[in-house]
């Protein structure tokens, strides 16, 4: 395979997806940027990245570096020259060594969407009915001038506010990766908390999406689990929200020849399912 092209959340995922694809570290590579990412309004027509990486024939191969793929659109101050070049080759090295780790004990799973979305799935059975609050004036407000044609429904706890809705338009309010829903929850979260004394929790939910994401979530687990004790190799998840590794965690908890761990900084923590040693 002389070249890979891949879709990514910004250029640089695009790019690293491309590398493992290809198995080739980064200077080995040219970069074409196809399409530029765009994070549209609350997640609503927003555009993934997408890169063609070519392998540099043989004659062609040269040791220095690449230039960063996102500097390609941007104009380079002359007296920042020097030191972004210095970060660049530092950045290489890196992702050189993170290449070399992961191809030689394992593998990176790219195949879970990762979501930022807090998918915490609340027990409704405890929750009381309520005909008005201030999270459902929000929400009603904010889906409205987005066009969207929704039924919302409130429930209320001790210090607990679950909204859930269902509608036409359940799809576009959940977005990709349930983008838009987290950044609703997160807006309705600011208002509520605004002025109160103490803080409440806020979950707002489409179409029962929590629970699914959860499911779905517990299955990836134990499918990636059983590959690890048959390839004997661990394999590493991208990354996720710490209810999500918490989902990962408790699900293998109990597998007697499984032991997870999480690894890197937010928000690229991400978890690593690796065999137990005895």
């Amino acid at each position: 395979m002389d070249y890979s092209e891949k879709w990514g959340v910004d250029v640089e995922e695009a790019v690293k997806l491309a590398l493992i694809d290809l198995k080739v570290p980064r200077e080995e590579v040219t970069v074409t940027v196809l399409e530029q990412p765009s994070k549209g309004f609350f997640g609503i027509g927003s555009k993934l990245a997408k890169v063609r990486v070519e392998k540099i024939k043989t004659e062609e191969k040269r040791p220095e570096k690449l230039e960063d793929p996102l500097e390609e659109t941007k104009k380079e101050k002359p007296q920042n020259k020097e030191n972004r070049e210095h970060k660049n080759n530092k950045k290489n090295k890196k992702e050189r060594r993170e290449y070399k780790k992961e191809n030689k004990a394992g593998e990176q799973i790219s195949d879970l969407e990762e979501s930022s979305l807090n998918i915490e799935v609340v027990n409704k059975e405890e929750l009381q009915d309520v005909d008005s609050h201030e999270a459902l004036d929000f929400l009603k407000d904010v889906t409205e001038k987005m066009g969207l044609s929704l039924n919302l429904k409130a429930k209320t706890g001790e210090a607990i506010v679950y909204v859930e809705m269902d509608g036409k338009d359940s799809g576009t309010i959940i977005g990709k990766r349930g983008q838009t829903l987290d950044a609703i929850q997160y807006l309705t979260s600011l208002v509520i908390n605004k002025n109160s004394e103490k803080y409440i929790k806020v979950v707002v939910d489409a179409e029962n999406y929590r629970a699914k994401r959860q499911k779905t979530l517990e299955q990836l687990a134990n499918r990636l689990a059983a590959k690890v004790v048959r390839t004997k190799k661990y394999v590493r998840l991208e990354p996720m929200n710490p209810y999500e590794r918490k989902v990962i965690h408790a699900t293998l908890q109990q597998n007697p020849d499984i032991t997870t761990r999480s690894e890197g900084e937010e928000p690229y923590r991400r978890v690593v399912i690796e065999l137990k040693r005895k």
